[in-house]
């Protein structure tokens, strides 16, 4: 396991979604599904993204580190949102659920992107 990569990207995706629903709160949007919708697509970039750095072929390789990167989520909100907001923020199902999609988006880096498809069916012809 590279430790440089689990540690980076952990903190990198709670840092992006802190600041992001930092953000909302801040501008006042955070009614309605729209705030929703923009960070699980937030989410989604950046743990494909994180996912794909891992330059993996199997979902067995990307497991351990996705699923870390959940726990990971849970512990940091432990250390920073919890003295704010207490230990209910817990008992909200979106926050695992927030969770559960941490350790899920970055299995989606296997999908095939253009280049690769491209390739392939460039050497068909």
């Amino acid at each position: 396991m590279k430790y440089g990569l689990l540690f980076g990207w952990g903190i990198g995706i709670y840092a992006v979604m802190f600041l992001l629903w930092s953000g909302f709160v801040t501008y006042g949007f955070v009614d309605g599904v729209a705030p929703r919708i923009v960070g699980l697509l937030v989410l989604l970039a950046v743990a494909v993204i994180a996912g794909r750095s891992l330059r993996a072929h199997s979902w067995r390789d990307i497991l351990p580190y996705s699923v870390s990167w959940g726990i990971m989520m849970a512990l940091l909100d432990m250390t920073f949102s919890v003295p704010l907001t207490g230990w209910q923020l817990y008992a909200d199902w979106n926050v695992w659920v927030g969770y559960a999609l941490v350790a899920l988006f970055p299995l989606f880096a296997l999908y095939p992107s253009f280049e690769r498809f491209s390739r392939r069916s460039s050497e068909s012809f």
